[in-house]
Parts: C-alpha cells; sequence; structure tokens
C-alpha cells in the first residue's frame, strides 16, 4: 500500500516499486508533486502502486530523457532504404530538433506541437509541413511504444481546430503538358544542353511515366525492343552519392513502348555507344553533363556554332582548322555565326561528361529554363529570360559575356511551373483522356490498387494494343504541328524525325 511521507510543509507521496524500491509520486516533467494533506499524498500513491501491479506502470524518470537524445538512439535503431534514412535525417535535424532537441520526452504538449506546425507553415508549404509532423509523430509513437511517456502529443484529434474543407492543406496543383509542350519541352532542354541526350531523356520520361531515378538509373540491357524494364532506380543522396536500388515501393514492372519510342532509344545508344560508369560499372542510357552546361555561364560551344549556321561540328571544325577545304559560301556563314555567338576558340574549357545527371542542375539549368523560357533566380544572378537569336527557329541560345545585349529574342512559356516529375502526371493524364483501362494505366505507372475490384481485372494484349497505337497517333500528331510551326530543328534527332514526316504528309 501507498503512504504520505511528511516532507517539511507538504507531504509526498510513495509506493512500492519492486522489493526494496520505493518511488515517489511526480508529475510529467520529473518534479515532485506536493500535496497539501497526508489523504491526498496516500491516494496518489495508491493509484501509482495499482499500475505496478498491473504493469501499466512507467518509470518517470524515462520520460526525462530529452527529444534530442531519444531521436538520435531512434534514428541509429532504423534500418531503411538510403534514401529513408536521408530523408529522415532531414526532416529530424532540420526541422525538429531546432524546436524540441533539449525538451523532455514528457514535457512535450500537444500545444507545443501545434504551435510548431503553425509556425512552420508560415514559412514552408502545408504538404510539406506535414510530413515533418508525421515523422514526429512516428518518433514519439515508438517512445510510447518503449514505455517512455503515456501518450503520443503529435497525435492529430479529429474533429478539432479550423473547419475549412478538404482544401485546407492543399498545395498547387500540379502543371501538366500536352504531348506537343513535351515535344517542344524536350527540343528546348536539347538546345540547351548542346546534345541529343535531353530531347530522348525527355521523350522517354513523358511517354512512359517513368520516375525520375528511374530515367536517371535506366541500363542499357533493360531498354528492349517494344519494352522498358524498370528494375533500378539511382537515388540521389545529399552527399551526392547516386545509391542503386530497387524502384519505389518494389514498383518492378515492363513498361510497353511503342516502335518508334524504342527505335528512339535504340538509335540514342548506338550513337553514344554508353561505357561503364565509374560509380557502378553498369552501361546506362543517359549520361550527365559536365559544368560546363550550367547556367549559360559559359562561352559559346563549337555545335552552338554548327546550329547557327546550319552546318555540322565537323564543318566548323573544318572552317577553324582546314578552311580551304570548305566553299566560300559556307565559311561566310560559319564566319558570321562565330561574329554573333561570340565564339572563342579555346575559350571554353572543355568538361568531361559526367556519369549522371543531378536533379538540381538538370530541373534548374535544362528543364525550368525549357518549360518557363527563364533561368531560374540563383545567386548571385537573379530570374533572367534565356537569351537567343532568333534564327534559326526556334532559337539559339546565346552564352557567354553580355549574352543578354548580343540575343534578339527569347522563349515564350510552354508550361510554366512544370517539373520533371509533372511529366510523370503528364502521362497519366493522357492515358485517362485515352480512355486507357485503370489496371493498364496502374501498371505502367507502378502503381498498386488494393481494391477488391482490382483483383478481378487483368491487362489484355488487346488493351495494349488500343493503348500503343493512341500514343503513336499522339506523338505523329505532334511531330506534324510542331512542323508546321518550323520544317527544320537544330536537334539533329529531331531534325531526322521531322524530315521522315515530310514523305509522310506527301504521301
Amino acid at each position: 500500500m501507498g503512504f504520505g511521507e511528511k516532507r517539511g510543509s507538504y507531504w509526498r507521496g510513495r509506493y512500492k516499486v519492486s522489493e526494496g524500491k520505493y518511488g515517489t509520486v511526480v508529475d510529467p516533467t520529473g518534479t515532485v508533486v506536493k500535496f497539501a494533506t497526508k489523504r491526498e499524498a496516500k491516494q496518489a500513491a495508491d493509484e501509482e502502486e495499482a499500475k505496478v501491479r498491473h504493469g501499466t506502470w512507467r518509470d518517470p524518470a524515462a520520460g526525462l530523457e530529452t527529444f534530442g537524445e531519444y531521436a538520435s538512439r531512434w534514428y541509429d535503431a532504423q534500418d531503411l532504404a538510403a534514401s529513408t534514412m536521408q530523408n529522415y535525417r532531414r526532416h529530424i535535424e532540420e526541422h525538429l530538433l531546432p524546436d524540441f532537441e533539449d525538451k523532455a520526452l514528457a514535457g512535450i504538449l500537444r500545444t507545443d506541437v501545434d504551435t510548431w506546425e503553425k509556425r512552420e507553415k508560415a514559412v514552408y508549404a502545408a504538404s510539406s509541413v506535414k510530413t515533418w509532423r508525421s515523422t514526429l509523430h512516428l518518433i514519439l509513437e515508438d517512445a510510447v511504444d518503449e514505455g517512455l511517456i503515456a501518450s503520443n502529443p503529435a497525435t492529430k484529434r479529429r474533429g478539432r481546430g479550423k473547419r475549412a474543407g478538404r482544401s485546407r492543406d492543399r498545395g498547387p496543383e500540379k502543371v501538366i503538358t500536352d504531348p506537343l509542350g513535351l515535344l517542344l519541352i524536350a527540343e528546348r532542354a536539347s538546345l540547351l544542353s548542346g546534345r541529343d541526350d535531353e530531347f530522348v531523356g525527355v521523350i522517354l520520361k513523358g511517354y512512359t511515366g517513368m520516375r525520375w531515378g528511374e530515367i536517371v538509373g535506366l541500363e542499357t540491357e533493360f531498354a528492349r525492343p517494344g519494352a522498358v524494364r524498370v528494375e533500378h532506380q539511382l537515388y540521389e543522396l545529399d552527399s551526392g552519392e547516386l545509391v542503386r536500388c530497387p524502384p519505389k515501393d518494389d514498383s518492378y514492372r515492363t513498361i510497353d513502348a511503342m516502335d518508334w519510342l524504342s527505335a528512339l532509344v535504340a538509335d540514342h545508344v548506338a550513337r553514344t555507344k554508353p561505357t561503364p560508369c565509374p560509380c557502378h560499372g553498369k552501361r546506362y542510357v543517359f549520361r550527365g553533363q559536365g559544368t560546363a552546361r550550367t547556367g549559360g555561364h559559359q562561352g559559346a560551344k563549337l555545335v552552338d556554332v554548327a546550329r547557327r549556321a546550319g552546318v555540322s561540328t565537323g564543318t566548323v571544325s573544318n572552317v577553324l582548322n582546314h578552311p580551304e577545304r570548305v566553299r566560300e559560301e559556307t565559311r561566310v556563314r560559319v564566319g558570321l555565326a562565330i561574329a554573333e555567338l561570340n565564339f572563342v576558340r579555346g575559350g571554353a574549357t572543355p568538361t568531361e561528361n559526367a556519369a549522371h545527371w543531378r536533379r538540381n542542375s538538370f530541373a534548374t539549368w535544362l528543364f525550368t529554363p525549357a518549360t518557363s523560357g527563364w533561368y531560374p533566380k540563383k545567386a548571385p544572378q537573379e530570374a533572367r529570360p534565356v537569351p537567343l537569336l532568333g534564327d534559326p527557329w526556334p532559337g539559339i541560345p546565346v552564352r557567354g559575356r553580355n549574352a543578354q545585349d548580343r540575343a534578339d529574342s527569347c522563349w515564350l512559356p510552354i508550361a510554366a511551373g512544370l517539373t520533371p516529375h509533372g511529366l510523370r502526371h503528364s502521362h497519366r493524364t493522357h492515358m485517362e483522356d485515352l480512355g486507357t483501362e485503370k489496371v493498364l494505366m496502374d501498371e505502367r505507372m507502378g502503381h498498386i490498387d488494393g481494391s477488391v475490384s482490382a483483383r478481378y481485372s487483368h491487362v489484355t494484349p488487346g488493351m495494349r494494343k488500343r493503348l500503343m497505337a493512341s500514343l503513336t497517333e499522339q506523338w505523329e500528331e505532334s511531330l506534324d504541328a510542331r512542323r508546321r510551326m518550323h520544317p527544320r530543328s537544330s536537334v539533329e534527332v529531331l531534325d531526322r524525325l521531322l524530315r521522315a514526316r515530310d514523305f509522310v504528309t506527301v504521301a
């Protein structure tokens, strides 16, 4: 039985924990509760002793461990995918520890969590704050399971708070684009990069709905005739390391590919002749870029001159090294392009292509300018339109010093706000528009429908054939629409596709 013990001007409650061990009644912060009477102290002590007998008692000292100490111990005990561990670390270090690190676990109140959430939402997107609160809830829930705290203060209570409908924490709607927009964006990305890789990569992503990591991690052996096999992804850690790991949610799948898409990828592989990368020893369909292609800060390249003059890079090289081999008319045209682009031979240090694309640099310097027509703000430079020489259409990016003054045009936006992941949303939307069966859409996207009705739905050859035909029709219509804008392109791979449509149109 518990008892009250006189301590000066107050009474404290004492109860038996185990043989020869007694505890003192304390509040959630570990502070001894001071009772005015012996009766009150004894009642509280009896309640604690009853918890000991029923196995529901918690050692008050356990809750005095700080959140920072517990979070560190909790993180070290996890054994998850590298991507998940990285996300947890970022959530904890950047958003949870600044507010809760020195607080005792038992001292974290629901009002503390709500105040923190409100403050975070004033700075960050609601969807991000929701994710961070979920991580906090997960950590504290494990603390409850370990008996360190009685309840989870991060648990959301139903029916409480402001009533604002389902849209209360709704983020901005995802931007998508149509097949013609996809084609134009791919062309612009290739013009910005100075090579065909980006054109092929953007088209492949837009017509398969593959995730970014799956595109970057696509190995040549899995780019097969009539299909693309998703077997791995490359996940980029904060350290810059690219981890070769299973696709998200183990969404291994074979994605049907139209004949023209398989040919586009196969020709790209044959042209680029990929070699094993130094980090994984695998041959990947796509390679990264050197630093000379980021941000447009470097001078014009040989390919820029070739595109401006409407000749091959070999012809430009001959003009520079063996002018006697080139007709005078061509030499004049190349010389004019060199002057307009401010090309300096040897003025830009050539850089070897990186083994893989990097998400941030791809989105910042290639995809965003291609979709919006603007380079984003990046210290020390402000946001600015992509400077262009308008001929040949749709323009040749001007690089180097004084690029803005030397330009005579810029791009209009195609789908401002579109992200690389938005192409995945676009593909799903296009399939919906074509009336594609849900079971086939889920298969292509790597989604799992756990409903009972989904168990009775199966993909048939007829479904696949109809979708391939519809996507091919969309592709051909986008090529014809692009051809009506201008019959040629400075992007070599697209130019060949447009020329092939000449014969189809004539026929």
